[in-house]
């Protein structure tokens, strides 16, 4: 009998429809034997609609409350799976978060687990329940209620699959597993079956939505074996595992967009050593993720910094920058929400030359201007005029030959 994590986004249990043929799928692998531990999602567009209603009472809302208005999309989700299991003959028992001893650090919004006790979920197993958990939730030491941030549902069940040894993990979505690019943007793009922790961990963090970056990091340090597949049918989906030789032969694997970040440049901050740490140091203290930096000295002793970040963290990063800018005596700071990153991913560019050439050239072509330009191994990223983004993405996607064959 091996023990199984099943995790379903909110578009598969978006309705009480939908909510019962999960119910089904999960009755379905429990009468074969196994163990069945599921994390769920806030139904459908539910967060969104939490977050817009505390949009009208306050643009700057305290952390710690939008994590107890937040949490509580995904216990209605549980609680009716639960149900829908009762209903069709089966024992269930749903939980939040902090009820399965999901311990996190007291970063509200973006918390990270720091443990999990899983007797409480032993127990229920033992009693030949399934064992529902609500995602994107835990709580501190202190029994403040925090959330895990973009996709944190993704990352519980992970953690929940390493924790209790599962023999694998199951992301369920509205899409057949991993694609070359969105296929809502890309209408050649080409499902992959087998791609490595490396190449997802990228792509998450590069805008592909299918799958959370923490929770890719969990897997690749634990080895958790990790299935994406399509709640709406029983295709085999992609599989994320340890990166192997023949994936060396694929030079780009996938492309992504990311269109949820606005740059911010702080112009003419006086060159000296410790300016850019003082400034950061403000976004680290603040908890404010950077993305893509560039640096450009100019002929005054003067140097601009420019930087990316999400918008949904916007609000906050203008606050602090204008802050820190003053303290370090720069000139001005100047926001361009009209932003698109696309990228490019895969492991053979270790051992391929001339990606970057192929990836301007075919950008130049077109007449696309880059703006920022960030490397690492195994991608190459480029800032792009935000109405330029979804056109780029598509040039880039037929220059590496990445559609259906």
């Amino acid at each position: 009998m091996a023990l199984i994590v099943q995790k379903y986004g909110g578009s598969s249990v978006a309705n009480a429809g939908k909510i019962m043929r999960v119910a089904r799928r999960v009755v379905a692998a429990k009468k074969k034997g196994h163990q069945m531990v599921v994390v769920v999602s806030a139904m459908g567009d539910m967060t969104d609609d939490l977050i817009e209603l505390a949009d009208q009472i306050t643009k700057l809302p305290s952390e710690r409350e939008m994590d107890m208005l937040l949490s509580t999309g995904e216990q209605v989700s549980v609680a009716l799976l639960a149900m829908a299991i009762h209903q069709l003959g089966v024992k269930a028992m749903s939980f939040t978060g902090p009820q399965v001893g999901i311990i996190t650090d007291r970063f509200h919004t973006k918390a990270r687990i720091l443990d999990i006790s899983t007797e409480r979920i032993q127990k229920a197993l033992k009693e030949q329940n399934v064992v529902i958990v609500a995602g994107f939730q835990g709580k501190t030491v202190s029994e403040e209620i925090t959330t895990l941030g973009r996709g944190g549902s993704d990352l519980t069940a992970v953690a929940l699959a390493k924790a209790l040894r599962a023999r694998h993990c199951e992301i369920y979505t509205d899409v057949d597993g991993i694609y070359t690019a969105d296929p809502r943007i890309v209408s050649d793009a080409r499902k992959i079956d087998v791609i490595s922790y490396d190449e997802i961990l990228e792509l998450a963090a590069l805008g592909a939505k299918v799958m959370h970056s923490r929770s890719v990091e969990v897997g690749k340090k634990f080895n958790v074996p990790i299935y994406v597949r399509n709640s709406m049918n029983n295709r085999e989906g992609t599989l994320i595992t340890k990166e192997t030789k023949k994936m060396e032969e694929v030079v780009v694997s996938g492309v992504a967009l990311a269109e949820d970040e606005a740059k911010i440049t702080i112009f003419q901050v006086p060159d000296r050593p410790g300016s850019a740490a003082q400034l950061f140091k403000k976004f680290a203290d603040a908890n404010i993720n950077i993305d893509m930096i560039i640096q450009n000295k100019t002929k005054t002793n003067t140097t601009d910094i420019s930087f990316t970040v999400f918008k949904n963290e916007l609000a906050r990063a203008l606050a602090v920058v204008q802050k820190a800018a003053k303290a370090v005596k720069a000139k001005s700071v100047v926001c361009d929400e009209n932003i698109a990153k696309v990228s490019v991913v895969g492991v053979g560019m270790r051992s391929h030359s001339g990606i970057a050439s192929r990836m301007f050239g075919a950008l130049a072509k077109k007449k696309i201007n880059i703006d920022m330009i960030s490397t690492s191994e195994i991608k190459i990223s480029c800032v792009v005029d935000g109405d330029k983004g979804r056109e780029a993405l598509r040039v880039l996607h037929g220059e590496f030959k990445l559609g259906k064959k």
